[in-house]
């Protein structure tokens, strides 16, 4: 089946093209050249004064994983706030801040997103991450494997392994969760926390493996770029949500010694300790320290206005933050004594001196960095809001009047500590284009996706022109998904499965030696049971795997 696309307006960043009219055929489910004449088309959207961008791709939303069960668990309020019908084409569901997982796939969609990538997977816990992420419809997924706090890697630190050593543990624990990236959150410090570190800063020492935060970015930022994996090692850093964190933000900024680094939702690691409340923005130095080392990324993990719940690996700092749940109702636990996990429902409030200043942080740094390709758009979902809320916050980031607006609303106090008000840049379509699609594409190391060039997926979101930016993101007219419509006026009319995105680093056979002796002492599974198979993912037809190739070392 041929189908043409006719006399949109593109914007593919990828391609280098910016609001340019052009024509887009697919068939069999990718994007293809102009066929010769007399071809028949088969199907043909006539789509002047549409706008037309590859399908989005959330690089950091938390879709899969067991602190995303604890959290649906805990809020039975929330969903019933919410609840979703079943359609001809759908299936039932509910939830606001953490929906269920057919309901996250036909959200997703209706904002024209097409992929979404889990940010912490547990190894141990892998296996259920992934059948949560296979019960997500439409989107493509993937996930980045959490480490950095495992006993393994800390002994082999502890016992100054070499590189080498290392490396064949990151390669061979990616290939056994199906992973396409590596996380570390709040490095050691999760451990920390278990022997009785109630904080662990960036030269401080774990009390039990006299090895440092500093020491385990280094070790893991170096793995990933020597085994070839494209994503740079995605960082939670030390100390979120403390006042005074920007100087531990920079100091790992500096520290890294020019190895890519993706430094995530840092609005909640950019705060100082200025003014009355010894609360204030380190969102300028922030982004003048981005501007200056080109091997920095980040995401933002904007915080909006409004009930959600933070569900994180971190418990040292959840179990900090727990006086501050809303509602009153909190979980603080270890995941096979191998990581945590810190649940705390949460409601922001604009009219809150510190949540006031965090929202002004966010959209600061959004606007002071300036190359969008090394800026991603997140909320850190669900913890600084669930991800429904991006059509508002593009709105914010591309209107200036609007932004002031909910500006002059925030507490007074917050006002005079932003210099949210001076500035003046509105982000381009292009831009939104690049920071939601093609940016994020070539951050994780996508193939064929994120762009509209033929021989990529047909991965396709068609809006209205609207000078009210929210209204055209929240409700697109079309979108394809692997060249089929799934999505007409901003609602699922047709489900399907998406791939897995993942990658296969090489290792040492050997390491399996050490790790089965490891597993058979200290773990409550098998070595064998550990690893994830291809056909696991792939049962019941839901989607496939795609391998995507590791960077030349």
């Amino acid at each position: 089946m041929l189908i043409k696309l006719t006399g949109g307006t593109v914007y593919d960043p990828a391609a280098g093209v910016d609001g340019k009219k052009q024509d887009i055929y697919i068939q069999d489910g990718r994007i293809v050249k102009k066929p010769v004449k007399d071809v028949q088309i088969d199907k043909e959207y006539d789509l002047k004064g549409k706008v037309v961008m590859s399908g989005a791709i959330d690089m950091h939303t938390h879709i899969g994983g067991g602190k995303g069960n604890i959290a649906r668990t805990l809020l039975p309020e929330d969903h019933r706030q919410d609840p979703v019908a079943r359609t001809s084409c759908t299936r039932s569901g509910c939830g606001h801040a953490m929906p269920s997982t057919f309901v996250t796939g036909y959200r997703y969609a209706e904002m024209g997103y097409t992929a979404g990538f889990e940010p912490a997977v547990l190894p141990v816990n892998a296996r259920q991450a992934h059948m949560e992420m296979a019960d997500i419809p439409i989107l493509d997924k993937g996930g980045y494997v959490l480490l950095g706090s495992d006993d393994y890697l800390l002994r082999l630190l502890t016992a100054k392994k070499d590189q080498k050593a290392v490396n064949d543990y990151v390669a061979w624990t990616m290939q056994a969760a199906k992973a396409i990236g590596v996380k570390v959150v709040n490095p050691g410090g999760i451990n920390a926390f278990k022997f009785n570190q109630r904080k662990l800063d960036l030269d401080e020492q774990n009390s039990h493996y006299g090895v440092t935060p500093r020491q385990i970015l280094q070790t893991l930022a170096t793995a990933v770029k020597e085994i070839g994996v494209k994503h740079p090692l995605h960082v939670h850093g030390c100390n979120l949500g403390v006042p005074g964190n920007v100087d531990t933000t920079l100091n790992t900024i500096e520290g890294i010694g020019g190895l890519p680094l993706h430094l995530t939702h840092i609005q909640f690691h950019s705060y100082g300790t200025e003014g009355d409340f010894k609360f204030s923005s380190g969102a300028a130095k922030i982004a003048e320290a981005v501007n200056k080392h080109k091997n920095i990324t980040i995401d933002v993990g904007q915080i909006l206005f409004g009930q959600t719940v933070t569900a994180s690996g971190d418990n040292m700092r959840q179990h900090a933050n727990h006086k501050h749940a809303n509602p009153n109702k909190w979980v603080t636990m270890d995941i096979e004594c191998d990581a945590g996990c810190g649940v705390v429902p949460f409601k922001y409030r604009d009219q809150n001196f510190v949540n006031a200043l965090q929202w002004a942080i966010g959209l600061e740094t959004f606007l002071l960095v300036d190359d969008p390709w090394r800026i991603f758009l997140t909320t850190d979902h669900p913890n600084g809001a669930p991800f429904t809320s991006y059509p508002h916050l593009i709105r914010l980031l591309m209107d200036k009047t609007f932004r002031n607006d909910m500006l002059s609303r925030i507490h007074p106090e917050a006002q005079k500590m932003t210099t949210l008000a001076s500035i003046n840049r509105e982000y381009s379509l292009q831009e939104i284009a690049i920071m939601t699609r093609a940016g994020a594409a070539r951050l994780i190391g996508l193939q064929d996706r994120g762009g509209l060039s033929p021989g990529n997926w047909a991965d396709i979101t068609i809006y209205t022109d609207n000078a009210d930016r929210e209204k055209m993101f929240e409700k697109p007219d079309y979108v394809f998904k692997d060249g089929e419509l799934v999505v007409r006026d901003g609602k699922v009319i047709h489900s399907k499965w998406g791939t897995t995105h993942v990658v296969n680093p090489d290792f040492d056979p050997s390491v399996e030696k050490g790790l089965k002796d490891y597993f058979d002492r200290y773990l409550t599974m098998k070595l064998g049971n550990f690893k994830i198979s291809d056909d696991e993912i792939t049962e019941d037809g839901r989607g496939s795997i795609t391998v995507h190739p590791l960077q030349a070392k």
